[in-house]
């Protein structure tokens, strides 16, 4: 069963079963599919949109999601952190399990020594190398930040 297929079930059974939260975030995310298929369809190298596509979606509304929360935090909007919190744990189950800090910052420090990185400049090899070999599994902007400090480091 595709990505798609296993979010539009799920819409479906939220439909069912009345349950607001999941209903608006299933909509969010059938909607953005939705324009996913119509940039797909109007480019030159016309495609159907995969469950790739899918994924960077669903990635790039986790990040926004993300930097979501952090203002409701600093403005102590409670209520708007919790509905946000809620639409990233639907999105995350379509994704695969993200590694934690600790096994993110061991990838990384093996990417450095294996690129041979010295310096802030290398930044983008160590990164490149780290979406080839754990694209799924990353989260990237933490890694970002755990690279920036292995190679200010040295």
């Amino acid at each position: 069963m595709s990505l798609r297929e296993k979010i539009e079930n799920q819409y479906k059974n939220a439909l069912k079963s009345k349950d607001k939260n999941k209903i608006s975030t299933y909509r969010l995310i059938l909607s953005g599919l939705k324009d996913i298929d119509i940039q797909n369809r109007s480019e030159p190298n016309k495609k159907n949109t995969d469950d790739e596509d899918i994924k960077k979606l669903l990635k790039k509304m986790i990040k926004q999601r993300t930097e979501s929360i952090e203002i409701y935090k600093k403005n102590n909007r409670q209520d708007l952190l919790e509905m946000e919190q809620n639409e990233v744990d639907i999105i995350l189950e379509y994704l695969p399990k993200q590694l934690n800090e600790e096994d993110t910052k061991k990838l990384c420090e093996e990417a450095v020594k294996k690129i041979n990185a010295m310096s802030v400049k290398d930044m983008g090899k160590v990164m490149g190398d780290l979406k080839n070999n754990n694209g799924d599994n990353i989260d990237f902007s933490l890694a970002g930040k755990i690279i920036k400090e292995i190679l200010n480091k040295k």
